[in-house]
């Protein structure tokens, strides 16, 4: 008896030695498939839009954006470097692997630039500025991912505009490059320089 009872010690034993090691197996992280990339992404649907092409008007599209920029956005939005009104909860929610997944989903998808309203003369004022100002980074007239940046041409007007302004009043830190540029347009064109900026983006359609 006294044998029987120690040889199911020895079993209980060595169970609790090998079931922890099956479980550390279990906890090592899993690379992200294209189904489960594509479930997701579906929580962003919501706001974002269907593959990421927003319905408007104050949510960005970010179908086609650069896998990088949306990356180092998740990462801006986890650390509270980034404002933003509800984006900073979402992003605490996942991690970095699971960020990068959904950030190579929304990059092979195509941007659908969104059919706005545009006043003819200010975006043809706004497509000079762009060139002088912007192209360097946001090159091909705003279309351009190639750098890491941001789509503008055919972002929604609403986005563009509280953008403008958030960078403006120091709640979004632009780059130095940016700042400079942002400062010499301001200094020259103003509010209106601005707006053409804007009306520029929003006629590509």
């Amino acid at each position: 008896m006294q044998k029987r009872i120690l040889s199911y010690l020895l079993l209980i034993t060595g169970l609790a030695l090998v079931f922890p090691m099956a479980t550390l197996a279990e906890d090592k992280p899993k690379l992200m498939t294209g189904s489960s990339a594509a479930m997701l992404a579906g929580s962003c649907v919501g706001c974002h839009g269907i593959n990421g092409n927003s319905a408007g008007p104050a949510t960005p599209s970010i179908a086609g954006v650069s896998a990088q920029f949306m990356i180092d956005m998740m990462d801006g939005f986890k650390k509270g470097e980034e404002p933003s009104s509800i984006m900073g909860r979402i992003a605490k929610g996942y991690s970095d692997d699971e960020i990068k997944a959904m950030a190579d989903y929304f990059a092979a998808k195509s941007f659908a630039k969104a059919t706005q309203d545009f006043d003819a003369k200010m975006a043809k004022k706004g497509a000079k500025l762009h060139e002088q100002y912007c192209e360097k980074c946001h090159a091909k007239g705003g279309t351009s991912v190639e750098d890491d940046t941001g789509i503008l041409a055919g972002q929604w007007r609403t986005y563009l505009e509280w953008s403008v302004a958030d960078y403006r009043a120091g709640v979004r830190e632009p780059s130095k490059k940016m700042r400079k540029r942002m400062e010499e347009l301001t200094a020259r064109e103003g509010d209106k320089g601005y707006e053409a900026l804007i009306h520029y983006y929003t006629s590509q359609r």
